[in-house]
């Protein structure tokens, strides 16, 4: 099984199109077109999940004055898509079609294929107590790195083939919540990734 974007090349910088944060405020935050073939026999369903895993672990160092956030510094997994149920025969999502825009506390009921489901991102945990922007972030919300940050961040979309039509998922359900539930239901996985950087430095490098 393979994917591709043609919204960006695997392993290069994706447009601020398809980001939450760019380097005069605010990106596009559009979906990026995904397309996929060669699924093997007996797929029922496909999941969808983009990690950046290269999140800082210290949310007191981001965007701190006269603090740069080194490559070094321990790093972690910050959710931007979660998806599960898309139907066998999908094989493409185009761009803009589940996210264009922001929508500030989050998407209530964001646009996907039919029949799919989209849990909660990491914004809902980024954001939580902010009085503007606290909410139950669902479906696509893309990168925003910090710009102190010196480590170029990567983001992986992972897609799944399963031999299940639809899983056991709580309402609200997170990227955790699909690897647990398709544990033993995996017959194919698939993934391209994209880079991006709101550090000058890190750009010009």
């Amino acid at each position: 099984m393979r994917i591709r974007s043609d919204s960006f090349h695997d392993g290069h910088h994706i447009p601020p199109e398809f980001a939450m944060g760019a380097m005069d405020g605010f990106g596009g935050n559009r979906n990026p077109h995904l397309a996929w073939e060669d699924a093997p026999a007996g797929t029922r369903s496909f999941a969808l999940l983009c990690i950046d895993p290269d999140a800082p672990t210290d949310p007191s160092l981001v965007g701190k004055e006269g603090v740069e956030i080194p490559v070094g510094h321990v790093r972690g997994d910050f959710v931007h898509w979660a998806m599960a149920d898309i139907a066998s025969d999908v094989r493409e999502i185009a761009a803009g079609s589940c996210s264009d825009g922001i929508v500030e506390r989050g998407k209530r009921d964001p646009q996907g294929p039919k029949g799919s489901r989209q849990g909660l991102n990491g914004y809902t945990g980024w954001f939580a107590g902010d009085a503007g922007m606290g909410g139950d972030y669902f479906g696509y919300d893309g990168p925003y790195p910090p710009g102190n940050d010196l480590r170029l961040h990567r983001y992986f979309f992972r897609l799944f083939a399963l031999d299940v039509a639809k899983l056991e998922l709580p309402a609200k359900f997170t990227a955790a919540d699909v690897l647990k539930a398709m544990d033993g239901h995996v017959l194919a996985e698939a993934s391209t990734h994209g880079t991006y950087s709101l550090n000058p430095k890190v750009m010009a490098a």
